[in-house]
């Protein structure tokens, strides 16, 4: 289960530093342009401060398991997560964006996973 537990955590962090670093490099009006019509509702700072909440999530969710420095910060970076994709789903619930919340909901059952393992029974 620990090796189950390495590879959900390492997707997870792969997708959500993808999609922070990409919510902080790139303009906000370029964002929207690209599919993210949810950036409209945002302003450009809070897009860049979801970002890079993502982003650092991603590192957490890896990076101290690794070097053995505070692991407890997995599955609280995990549930963290978890909370951020709770309320994506609401906002695409609120612009009755339904085809984006199937993402959301996968990402956000991943993090639950990593957090109740490492939490848990799977714990460092």
């Amino acid at each position: 289960m620990n090796v189950v537990l390495w590879i959900a955590a390492s997707l997870l962090a792969a997708a959500f530093l993808a999609a922070g670093l990409l919510k902080v490099a790139q303009p906000k009006a370029k964002l929207a342009e690209s599919g993210l019509g949810w950036v409209e509702d945002f302003g450009a700072g809070t897009v860049k401060a979801i970002g890079a909440i993502e982003a650092l999530g991603a590192l957490g969710l890896v990076l101290p398991a690794l070097v053995d420095i505070a692991p407890v910060l997995v599955p609280i970076a995990a549930t963290g997560l978890a909370v951020a994709m709770v309320g994506a789903v609401a906002v695409h619930v609120r612009r009755r964006e339904y085809s984006s919340i199937g993402v959301n909901v996968v990402l956000l059952a991943i993090a639950v996973f990593v957090a109740w393992g490492r939490f848990g029974p799977y714990a460092f």
